[in-house]
């Protein structure tokens, strides 16, 4: 009986200490992209239209095209970046760029891709995580994450600073703030996700997007200014006819 007793008492101590493990910012990171399909999204095609412009993304297992068609008054104009860089086609034709403009084009293509996937993308190896702190945002539990980048592989805007609230009880990341640089200093964003949808398994999100006009403010700090109502609303960003294959 004691020894039935004693093995109890140990296999209890285990369960408990194993349910107040932490979790580290890499464990929440690594959950919110599973959640969001990660698994699905690193060998899909997908397509989808964002403001006046058509976007295609096809991902195999770390090789990637990703595309953005848009017309002007005369033509048809194909912007590809893939791991052999950056071209452009005009009506089909593939023409020249100026060495100059490649990172500006490359940097707004893949930026739109970016987002319209997050949190994939956040185990990249130029990417650095940083557990902040839990808090409620709205009544509701999350984990502040703090995301910074690697010079090299970090892209044009490596500097940047964002900020990713995962809500702690199902792991879906459900606000994010960054911090970038501007012509005149620091600009700061803070983006709530809504319209939640799931498409071949993988979710898909719209923003809300918000500004603070006070640039002193920490951007990890931007969740208090959105509960006190003191964000303005810039924008929406919403991705409609999605496809995935």
């Amino acid at each position: 009986m004691k020894t039935y007793f004693l093995l109890f008492t140990v296999t209890l101590f285990f369960l408990s200490c194993e349910k107040q493990k932490e979790l580290t910012a890499q464990d929440i990171v690594d959950k919110t992209i599973e959640v969001s399909g990660g698994d699905k999204i690193k060998s899909a095609t997908m397509a989808f239209d964002f403001r006046d412009k058509h976007y295609k993304a096809t991902r195999n297992n770390g090789l990637f095209t990703l595309e953005r068609t848009f017309t002007d008054s005369l033509n048809t104009i194909r912007d590809v970046l893939s791991n052999n860089g950056f071209e452009r086609f005009i009506n089909n034709e593939i023409v020249k760029v100026a060495d100059s403009m490649i990172p500006r084009y490359s940097a707004s293509v893949n930026s739109v891709h970016y987002f319209s996937v997050l949190p994939y993308g956040l185990n990249d190896a130029a990417v650095n995580k940083k557990y902040i702190e839990k808090v409620n945002v709205k009544g509701r539990p999350y984990h502040k994450i703090e995301i910074t980048f690697n010079q090299e592989g970090g892209g044009v805007d490596f500097e940047d600073v964002f900020v990713y609230w995962v809500n702690a009880e199902n792991y879906k990341t459900e606000y994010l703030a960054y911090s970038y640089h501007e012509n005149h200093g620091i600009g700061l964003r803070f983006r709530e996700a809504y319209n939640e949808r799931f498409i071949s398994g993988i979710r898909f999100v719209d923003y809300k997007n918000y500004k603070s006009k006070d640039t002193s403010v920490p951007v990890s700090d931007l969740d208090d200014l959105f509960e006190n109502n003191k964000l303005e609303l810039l924008s929406k960003i919403d991705l409609k006819n999605i496809s995935v294959n």
